[in-house]
């Protein structure tokens, strides 16, 4: 029962438009499945939603070319959407309900959604902000990612952040070492996003 709850949660999760996971198909016979959680956006801050300022043209054609599920519930903090996403269960039971205090991290028997598509024969991947501890057990490669690029803690500058980051030409972690990149955060995610 958990895990069709899990599966159906993840499907109709996987095909909205919710940077943390992606999960991404190596067999020929199964759909690419690329989740993409963007932190801190407002359902209005869409120009596809109506916003007559802001420009989102690339975004509303995610928004528009894919199959969307649209009844996915954020929680106003990114750790718990996070949960939500990653477990397909409401982040109160899954330990990562808030951003600070040591409610960020899961609990170590939580399978995440890289769990359930390794264990379909995908390769997984996390690239980008994680913020669901930054040691094992709860780092994304001890919660089902193969490969992962991931900057640590919450934001940019917070403690276990390597330090000196500060979005430009940064050092994050690269399955387990750290690593220097040249450019902007957002940039390097997605060039990492595109090498899977």
């Amino acid at each position: 029962m958990k895990t069709n709850l899990l599966i159906n949660s993840v499907i109709a999760l996987t095909l909205s438009m919710t940077v943390v996971g992606i999960a991404v198909a190596q067999v020929v016979d199964k759909p690419n499945v690329v989740l993409v959680m963007t932190d801190d956006q407002g359902c209005g801050d869409l120009s596809c939603h109506g916003n007559p300022i802001l420009k989102t043209p690339n975004l509303d054609r995610l928004h528009d070319e894919p199959i969307r599920f649209t009844d996915f519930h954020a929680i106003p903090f990114c750790t718990p959407t996070r949960a939500a996403l990653m477990t397909g269960r409401n982040p109160g039971r899954t330990g990562a309900y808030r951003t600070s205090s040591g409610r960020t991290m899961m609990h170590p028997e939580e399978k995440t959604v890289a769990n359930l598509f390794s264990s379909s024969g995908y390769a997984t991947g996390m690239i980008g902000k994680w913020h669901f501890g930054d040691n094992t057990p709860h780092r994304p490669q001890d919660r089902g990612f193969k490969d992962v690029v991931w900057r640590r803690c919450g934001g940019v500058g917070q403690a276990s952040d390597h330090w000196g980051n500060d979005y430009f030409d940064d050092t994050y972690e690269r399955n387990g070492k750290f690593e220097k990149f040249e450019g902007y955060c957002t940039d390097i995610w997605f060039s990492e996003v595109e090498a899977l």
